[in-house]
């Protein structure tokens, strides 16, 4: 996917997480080990997530791959920790797709 369309499925995603009433706090924070897409705070939990774009549900969620949670565990915890941070906090998806956008919530589990 290009840069644009990933910026394109982003910008959809923090839309529809505003309009659930979550605050993004941050875009894009990188870490040695990757990327979070959104940095989102709903009832005192921050909520790491994770954007996926495809033609269809199914498609978007497989490249949710083990490698990719994993670099997003890890990038996560060194934004609690850069931010000192101690607080609740999960990681999520957000599937955008031509026709829906759905929300995961803690995709780890």
């Amino acid at each position: 996917m290009s840069r644009a369309k990933g910026n394109a499925a982003e910008d959809k995603a923090c839309e529809f997480l505003v309009k659930k009433k979550f605050r993004v706090i941050e875009r894009n924070f990188y870490s040695r080990f990757g990327e979070i897409d959104i940095i989102a705070l709903m009832d005192n939990v921050i909520h790491f997530v994770e954007v996926k774009s495809a033609l269809d549900y199914e498609l978007a969620v497989q490249n949710i791959t083990k490698s990719k949670l994993s670099k997003l565990i890890k990038t996560g915890d060194i934004y609690l920790k850069k931010n000192a941070l101690n607080v609740n906090y999960m990681y999520d998806a957000v599937i955008v797709t031509p026709q829906k956008i759905w929300h995961l919530e803690n995709i780890t589990i």
